[in-house]
């Protein structure tokens, strides 16, 4: 990205660092001029906590909380009737559906399954949703439902890279550490970019899903715990106090620029701006944590138990954290991947995952609409792909397997506009029919909304300029439109 008044984007030519590393140990007389010319004065420096740039048009959105359903969740059991595939259900699906089709677990002649669920339609806008989402109903005409979405990868861990980086391989930037490498974050006290979890366990992919790939690690996303102390080792060692901490923070910056003078490396400046940030969290951290300053009445509208962690309590972190300016926030919660095992059939696994997240999520659009933060704010609800409308039996337990040519996602806030649904899928919900939006079009619209230009957002990597929609992308414009 190429904009010489932004502080936070001279940092492209930090991929240059090895070669100029090279030249200053080589002690070459053309090294050390080729160094001089390429070290401008903050080139080297790693982005100030607290600071901005200039974004490439007016944003609709400052920040941005990314609701993310780990394992996949079911369009036909939650967003996208099918009457026709309840009429087939029990058949097999024709052959012209699944040629050159490629499933994850399933064979191409499994048989259709319908839903036991039911839709209706919700709101002023009509929208179709199913009653296991009883409370994201209620915000229909602040939501607009992507019922259209389409991925290229069938496994999780990939997939799930592809939603988070733009790529199923390891080591591209996220899409929280693009955001924050082309246009910072007024927090001043914590991380631009935070990570919250909840359920059984992490998702796969685990931290590459949040980090920072081949831009500056001063960018890549910082995950919470839940609990008095969010950041492992974050408090002070028994009898050491504030001003002994501070001391040894100072001798340590100290090294690291008496080194960095030597080596020019650039993750030298990731690791003071660290140091720094963490004496900082050190109080803003465990006062965020503290919930004692929330009113019964947000707690119970949320379903927070302030001594448990819960999906429930991240949402309500998630807005305490764009209140000071975190710019974004990704909260996972794992275990929707529902194909018939682990005891329990599709119903009452998507039962118990609803149960845990659609209040929360629904008050989260809620509280953010009564606090004046909506407009400012987007929000995203959805996986790494869809499920098939064919099912798969394990032990006799019914689910379905993974589908990425058609899928639901919905958005809300930051310029979106709320009460439509976009896009069609076929009869059975196995193809999209109309406005097909691919993974590349929703982060092409998502930095769109914050104001950048997703294919000017380039960093160069050994030779090449990278984005995070790669070569692809359109903006979704329906959504705001």
């Amino acid at each position: 990205m190429r904009r010489p008044d932004s502080p936070h984007l001279q940092q492209a030519h930090l991929a240059q660092a090895t070669r100029r590393h090279f030249f200053s140990q080589c002690g070459l007389g053309i090294g050390s001029v080729a160094l001089a010319s390429l070290m401008g004065e903050g080139q080297l420096t790693a982005a100030p906590a607290g600071t901005t740039a200039a974004t490439h048009f007016p944003p609709r959105a400052k920040n941005v909380i990314f609701l993310f359903m780990a394992g996949g969740p079911s369009q036909l059991e939650l967003f996208d009737p099918k009457p026709k595939l309840q009429e087939l259900s029990g058949n097999v699906i024709p052959e012209s559906f699944v040629e050159g089709k490629r499933f994850a677990f399933i064979k191409r002649d499994a048989k259709l399954l319908g839903t036991k669920q039911t839709f209706a339609p919700r709101g002023e806008s009509g929208t179709e949703i199913s009653d296991l989402l009883p409370h994201t109903a209620a915000i229909a005409d602040d939501i607009a439902v992507i019922r259209s979405m389409k991925t290229d990868v069938f496994n999780h861990g990939p997939a799930k890279l592809f939603v988070n980086t733009g790529s199923p391989q390891f080591g591209r930037p996220s899409m929280g550490a693009w955001v924050t490498y082309g246009i910072g974050s007024t927090a001043t006290d914590l991380p631009g970019f935070v990570v919250l979890q909840s359920g059984p366990r992490g998702p796969r992919g685990g931290a590459p899903l949040w980090g920072s790939g081949f831009l500056p690690t001063t960018y890549q996303g910082v995950p919470f715990l839940n609990g008095a102390d969010p950041i492992l080792n974050l408090s002070n060692p028994a009898g050491i106090d504030n001003a002994a901490q501070e001391q040894f923070i100072d001798a340590v910056t100290d090294l690291n620029s008496l080194r960095r003078a030597v080596v020019q490396d650039p993750e030298i400046d990731t690791r003071i701006a660290a140091y720094e940030m963490a004496y900082r969290m050190q109080s803003s951290a465990p006062e965020l944590m503290d919930l004692s300053d929330e009113s019964s009445h947000t707690l119970e509208a949320y379903g927070v138990d302030p001594a448990k962690p819960s999906y429930a309590r991240n949402c309500l972190l998630a807005r305490r954290l764009v209140e000071q300016g975190v710019r974004f926030v990704q909260l996972y919660h794992t275990d929707w991947d529902h194909h018939g095992n682990k005891g329990t059939d599709l119903g009452e696994a998507l039962q118990a995952r609803c149960r845990e997240t659609d209040q929360a999520s629904a008050a989260l659009v809620n509280d953010l609409k009564q606090r004046g933060l909506l407009d400012d704010t987007l929000v995203i609800w959805g996986g790494e792909f869809g499920r098939t409308p064919q099912g798969e039996v394990r032990s006799d337990l019914r689910g379905r397997d993974h589908h990425i040519d058609a899928y639901s996602m919905w958005m809300a806030g930051g310029g979106v506009r709320g009460g439509q649904t976009i896009g069609t899928t076929d009869e059975i919900g196995y193809e999209v029919v109309d406005q097909p939006v691919h993974v590349h079009d929703l982060q092409a619209t998502v930095l769109h909304l914050l104001g950048l230009d997703h294919k000017r957002l380039t960093f160069r990597f050994q030779g090449r300029d990278f984005r995070l929609t790669d070569v692809h992308g359109q903006v979704v414009e329906q959504l705001f439109s």
